[in-house]
């Protein structure tokens, strides 16, 4: 019954969020602060990831393909599908579930525990359009950016690898990332990224605007949705990969 308990609360939450703003251009510059602190906030830790996610597939598929008989711009196609497929929006995403979850969840915890969000109410503001609202429309504007980033950089940190490593010449390299390409593997990505934006966004404000207790409940609040967030994350990368593939 609990279960079932927060997918009504969750639900009727998502509900809550549609409305006419009272002031736009008090959501808009939430929403602007909101793509600024998801975005840029997020775009150091996902550069270096995806740089060294491009270089361990390249240095693994070179360690795998020790047949002479199999052309080595094989390695460029695997590290080239590999990243667009699974380690760009899914891998990034994991890791944003930690660092932009965690925020939403904390953020809007400690406005419960302090009491904000019952004086947003009081003066007849919809808190959820307010609070919530821009973080899960940032998240769905930003993210997807940040996941096409990471592909950039993922397969860059392959180029990289390979050239400094001289396992195979660079145009070779660039060669194998045309043959058989499929642009349809960067349409599914981007599907993931939406997907996952929304669930990064919406599950952690979930858990930080339903927080009772202390203070000390907004950390379990906080990693109850970073856990929530990744387990969901997974869940919808198998469902898609079922359905889309």
């Amino acid at each position: 019954m609990n279960f079932f308990s927060h997918i009504g609360r969750y639900l009727m939450m998502l509900k809550g969020m549609f409305g006419r703003p009272e002031n736009s251009k008090l959501y808009w510059k939430e929403f602007i602060h909101q793509c600024a602190e998801i975005g840029i906030g997020s775009l150091g830790i996902v550069c270096i990831i995806s740089i060294f996610m491009g270089a361990v597939s390249a240095v693994q598929a070179a360690y795998q393909i020790v047949n002479p008989l199999i052309s080595k711009v094989i390695i460029a196609q695997i590290v080239r599908d590999t990243v667009i497929l699974e380690f760009a929006p899914t891998l990034i995403c994991i890791v944003l579930a930690g660092v932009v979850g965690s925020k939403i969840a904390s953020e809007l915890g400690n406005m419960r525990v302090s009491e904000q969000i019952d004086a947003i109410e009081i003066m007849g503001i919809n808190s959820k359009n307010y609070l919530i609202m821009p973080k899960i429309g940032a998240a769905i504007l930003m993210i997807p950016m940040l996941v096409i980033i990471a592909m950039f950089l993922g397969i860059l940190g392959g180029r990289l690898t390979v050239a400094a490593s001289g396992v195979i010449p660079t145009d070779v390299y660039d060669k194998g990332l045309m043959e058989f390409f499929k642009p349809y593997n960067v349409f599914f990505a981007m599907v993931k990224a939406y997907t996952f934006a929304f669930i990064i966004s919406s599950v952690p404000a979930y858990f930080g605007y339903y927080v009772n207790g202390g203070s000390l409940e907004i950390g379990r609040s906080s990693t109850k949705s970073v856990v929530v967030s990744c387990v969901l994350i997974l869940l919808a990368d198998y469902i898609l990969a079922a359905l889309l593939l």
